[in-house]
């Protein structure tokens, strides 16, 4: 009698296991996974146990690091919730980090939990670079603080990202935005700048942020049709480009020679230079623009410039004007320099906006670039097709 309870006991004790033994090989396969991902990224991450189950699941103690260097980044532990088998990889509804804090001197930062959702971890064995990438649909952080001997410097707050993975032939396409941010800027310790950011009034600034881009992996195309940093009561400077040669093949090149950098750090830095001259080279610019849209802050400065010196702000404005032909002659480039004159005295006279454009005739390799600014820097603009306009939507 007391044997055959034993056994019953027993066996009833293996078959609950069963499941929960199943349940932990599944985490682990998952957390098994994601390193492997992020190791092709160069990104080393590593953890001291993995509890819970697929419905959710814990790394705890999480790290990360660069293979071969020490230094590695506490992150505490990291929640994933719904995870699913998906192509013989794993769909999760959200991956979470902990709330985090670390302190250097005497500046402490604050980061509220980094949430990703959507996260796809593809199947292994792929050759295709962009069915293998790592995937998310969303994220989020709520916060993040920085404070200087106890002294609020700078904060940011709801950032968020959302992304529609490339698919069937389509883009990738990706938008962002920060909520606000706000800085403070009394700390600054130069007499000078702080004397003219107290004159403008910009001591304490906010603002918001937006962004928007997308990627072809077809033809390597990409794109930030939006990147503008809105300062409130100032202005908002705005940064778009477009880049070709920036596909899957690329991208497997840069991995493999970052595995290279990782498991040879002695490698010569001279060989390494020419890899990634190499890899410049598959590199063009399609176009660029930087942009600034007035919001008082043009006039805040030509008063401030002309308390300073006693005169109008107008009197500024025309010495400025009367300026720029000399300036810009050393250009050697007659049609750009009257585009500046013309440009600068547009906007002075009437603060709207002004906007720097390349736009090449056709695309450009990065590496003729950075040989070009060593070598023949004026004929850069000619190259690049820079133009410069004022007041113009």
């Amino acid at each position: 009698m007391i044997r055959s309870t034993f056994q019953k006991l027993a066996l009833s004790t293996f078959l609950i296991s069963m499941p929960l033994q199943a349940y932990a090989q599944d985490a682990a396969a998952v957390a098994d996974r994601l390193k492997e991902l992020l190791a092709a990224q160069s990104m080393d991450m590593d953890w001291q146990a993995v509890s819970g189950d697929t419905s959710k699941m814990v790394l705890e103690g999480v790290t990360l690091g660069t293979p071969g260097e020490n230094e590695r980044l506490s992150i505490g532990n990291v929640t994933f919730e719904g995870v699913a088998e998906e192509n013989g990889g794993y769909r999760i509804d959200t991956v979470s980090t902990e709330p985090y804090r670390f302190t250097e001197d005497k500046t402490d930062v604050e980061l509220s939990p980094l949430v990703l959702s959507g996260v796809s971890l593809p199947a292994a064995g792929s050759s295709d670079v962009v069915a293998s990438m790592l995937m998310y649909d969303s994220a989020s952080l709520a916060s993040l603080d920085v404070k200087s001997a106890d002294k609020p410097v700078f904060s940011l707050s709801n950032l968020s990202v959302e992304v529609t993975p490339p698919k069937d032939g389509k883009a990738m396409e990706f938008t962002g935005s920060v909520e606000k941010f706000t800085a403070d800027l009394s700390g600054v310790e130069d007499p000078q700048s702080k004397a003219v950011l107290d004159g403008l009034g910009y001591r304490n600034i906010s603002g918001y942020i937006e962004a928007a881009g997308s990627w072809q992996p077809s033809d390597g195309t990409m794109s930030l049709s939006q990147y503008d940093v809105t300062v409130d009561n100032a202005g908002t400077l705005g940064l778009t480009f477009g880049m070709g040669g920036y596909t899957p093949a690329f991208l497997k090149s840069m991995q493999d020679l970052q595995k290279k950098i990782a498991e040879q750090p002695e490698t010569d830095n001279s060989t390494l230079g020419l890899a990634a001259l190499g890899l410049m080279q598959q590199l063009t610019l399609q176009g660029a623009t930087i942009r600034f849209d007035d919001d008082s802050l043009t006039g805040k400065v030509l008063d401030y410039m002309a308390r300073q010196q006693g005169v109008k702000p107008s009197d500024i404005a025309n010495q400025a004007k009367a300026i720029v032909p000399f300036l810009t002659a050393q250009l050697n480039n007659p049609e750009l320099s009257g585009q500046i004159t013309a440009a600068v005295g547009q906007f002075l006279d009437e603060p709207q906006s002004i906007a720097v454009k390349a736009e090449p005739g056709s695309p450009v390799p990065f590496a003729l670039i950075a040989a070009g600014a060593m070598s023949a820097p004026l004929e850069l603009p000619k190259t690049l097709g820079v133009t410069v306009r004022a007041n113009e939507e």
